[in-house]
Protein backbone atom coordinates (compact mmCIF):
# COMPACT_ATOMS: atom_id res chain seq x y z
CA UNK A 1 0.00 0.00 0.00
CA UNK A 2 1.36 3.62 -0.87
CA UNK A 3 0.02 6.54 0.72
CA UNK A 4 0.42 10.01 -0.92
CA UNK A 5 0.39 13.41 1.32
CA UNK A 6 0.22 16.26 -0.62
CA UNK A 7 0.00 19.97 1.05
CA UNK A 8 -1.96 22.05 -1.80
CA UNK A 9 -2.54 25.11 0.39
CA UNK A 10 -0.27 27.79 -1.51
CA UNK A 11 -1.39 26.38 -4.54
CA UNK A 12 -4.97 26.62 -3.45
CA UNK A 13 -4.12 30.14 -2.27
CA UNK A 14 -2.75 31.05 -5.94
CA UNK A 15 -5.74 29.49 -7.82
CA UNK A 16 -7.86 32.22 -5.19
CA UNK A 17 -5.98 35.06 -6.04
CA UNK A 18 -5.82 34.06 -10.04
CA UNK A 19 -9.93 33.35 -9.38
CA UNK A 20 -10.31 36.76 -7.75
CA UNK A 21 -8.09 38.46 -10.83
CA UNK A 22 -9.94 36.88 -13.15
CA UNK A 23 -13.57 37.86 -11.70
CA UNK A 24 -11.87 41.61 -11.07
CA UNK A 25 -11.01 41.95 -15.08
CA UNK A 26 -13.81 40.35 -16.62
CA UNK A 27 -16.44 42.38 -14.25
CA UNK A 28 -14.74 45.51 -14.83
CA UNK A 29 -14.49 44.65 -18.73
CA UNK A 30 -18.09 44.24 -18.60
CA UNK A 31 -19.16 47.44 -16.73
CA UNK A 32 -16.83 49.41 -19.04
CA UNK A 33 -19.05 47.60 -22.22
CA UNK A 34 -22.02 48.88 -20.10
CA UNK A 35 -20.71 52.30 -19.27
CA UNK A 36 -19.43 52.79 -23.01
CA UNK A 37 -23.50 52.81 -24.12
CA UNK A 38 -24.68 55.45 -21.81
CA UNK A 39 -21.68 57.57 -21.93
CA UNK A 40 -22.47 57.67 -25.88
CA UNK A 41 -25.59 58.39 -25.49
CA UNK A 42 -25.48 60.69 -23.44
CA UNK A 43 -22.87 62.55 -26.03
CA UNK A 44 -25.39 61.86 -28.89
CA UNK A 45 -28.29 63.93 -27.00
CA UNK A 46 -25.74 66.42 -25.60
CA UNK A 47 -27.52 69.94 -26.89
CA UNK A 48 -25.01 71.92 -29.15
CA UNK A 49 -25.63 75.46 -29.95
CA UNK A 50 -24.96 76.63 -33.46
CA UNK A 51 -22.83 79.47 -31.87
CA UNK A 52 -20.98 79.87 -29.10
CA UNK A 53 -22.34 81.46 -25.86
CA UNK A 54 -21.53 83.46 -22.94
CA UNK A 55 -22.82 83.17 -19.13
CA UNK A 56 -22.26 86.40 -16.66
CA UNK A 57 -20.26 85.17 -13.69
CA UNK A 58 -20.25 88.58 -10.46
CA UNK A 59 -17.79 90.75 -12.17
CA UNK A 60 -16.95 88.43 -15.39
CA UNK A 61 -18.08 87.42 -18.30
CA UNK A 62 -17.23 83.67 -19.34
CA UNK A 63 -17.26 82.70 -23.50
CA UNK A 64 -17.88 78.08 -24.12
CA UNK A 65 -17.40 77.54 -27.81
CA UNK A 66 -20.67 75.95 -29.30
CA UNK A 67 -20.11 72.04 -28.30
CA UNK A 68 -18.26 72.79 -24.99
CA UNK A 69 -20.78 70.30 -23.26
CA UNK A 70 -20.77 67.55 -25.10
CA UNK A 71 -17.06 67.53 -25.75
CA UNK A 72 -17.04 67.55 -21.80
CA UNK A 73 -18.96 64.47 -20.92
CA UNK A 74 -16.31 61.78 -20.17
CA UNK A 75 -16.57 58.50 -18.73
CA UNK A 76 -14.40 57.17 -15.55
CA UNK A 77 -13.99 53.75 -13.75
CA UNK A 78 -14.47 54.50 -9.88
CA UNK A 79 -11.73 52.72 -7.77
CA UNK A 80 -13.27 54.21 -4.44
CA UNK A 81 -16.80 53.36 -5.53
CA UNK A 82 -16.27 49.53 -6.81
CA UNK A 83 -15.86 46.66 -4.84
CA UNK A 84 -15.26 43.11 -4.75
CA UNK A 85 -17.82 41.85 -7.46
CA UNK A 86 -18.99 45.41 -8.36
CA UNK A 87 -17.49 48.02 -11.01
CA UNK A 88 -18.15 51.25 -10.96
CA UNK A 89 -18.18 53.95 -13.89
CA UNK A 90 -19.39 57.58 -13.35
CA UNK A 91 -20.58 59.10 -16.74
CA UNK A 92 -20.60 62.89 -16.37
CA UNK A 93 -19.68 66.30 -17.81
CA UNK A 94 -16.70 68.11 -16.75
CA UNK A 95 -17.86 70.90 -14.62
CA UNK A 96 -14.90 72.90 -14.53
CA UNK A 97 -14.92 72.28 -18.82
CA UNK A 98 -18.73 73.07 -18.97
CA UNK A 99 -20.00 74.74 -15.29
CA UNK A 100 -22.74 75.33 -17.22
CA UNK A 101 -23.85 71.83 -17.53
CA UNK A 102 -26.25 71.42 -14.76
CA UNK A 103 -28.64 74.46 -16.06
CA UNK A 104 -28.56 72.68 -19.11
CA UNK A 105 -30.01 69.50 -17.81
CA UNK A 106 -32.58 70.64 -15.44
CA UNK A 107 -33.67 74.53 -16.64
CA UNK A 108 -33.22 77.67 -14.75
CA UNK A 109 -35.81 79.78 -13.79
CA UNK A 110 -35.08 81.86 -16.95
CA UNK A 111 -34.36 79.20 -19.16
CA UNK A 112 -35.94 75.82 -19.43
CA UNK A 113 -34.39 72.60 -19.50
CA UNK A 114 -32.48 70.63 -21.94
CA UNK A 115 -31.53 67.05 -20.24
CA UNK A 116 -29.55 64.61 -22.11
CA UNK A 117 -28.48 62.30 -19.56
CA UNK A 118 -31.57 61.49 -17.98
CA UNK A 119 -32.89 60.82 -21.54
CA UNK A 120 -29.51 58.85 -22.12
CA UNK A 121 -30.17 56.50 -19.10
CA UNK A 122 -33.61 56.06 -19.50
CA UNK A 123 -33.28 54.69 -23.25
CA UNK A 124 -30.10 52.63 -22.37
CA UNK A 125 -30.78 51.20 -18.66
CA UNK A 126 -32.87 47.80 -20.74
CA UNK A 127 -29.74 47.14 -22.67
CA UNK A 128 -26.38 47.77 -20.41
CA UNK A 129 -27.39 44.44 -18.42
CA UNK A 130 -27.13 42.85 -21.67
CA UNK A 131 -24.03 44.53 -23.40
CA UNK A 132 -22.00 43.47 -19.99
CA UNK A 133 -23.15 39.89 -19.57
CA UNK A 134 -21.99 40.35 -23.38
CA UNK A 135 -18.86 41.35 -22.79
CA UNK A 136 -18.11 39.22 -19.94
CA UNK A 137 -19.16 36.20 -22.07
CA UNK A 138 -16.94 36.84 -24.94
CA UNK A 139 -13.86 37.42 -22.75
CA UNK A 140 -14.31 34.12 -20.78
CA UNK A 141 -15.27 32.35 -24.05
CA UNK A 142 -12.24 33.80 -25.88
CA UNK A 143 -10.18 33.03 -22.87
CA UNK A 144 -8.35 36.32 -22.57
CA UNK A 145 -9.55 36.42 -18.70
CA UNK A 146 -6.65 34.47 -18.40
CA UNK A 147 -4.20 36.57 -20.02
CA UNK A 148 -3.70 39.02 -17.25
Amino acid sequence: MISLKVDLTEATKNLDLFAKHVNAYVIRRGAQSAAQLFYDEARRLAPVADRGHVFYGRNQKYFFPAGTLKASIYQVFSKDRSTDGIATYQISWNHKKAPYGFMVEYGTSRAPAHPFMRPAWDRMKDRVGEAARGRMADILQSGQAGLL
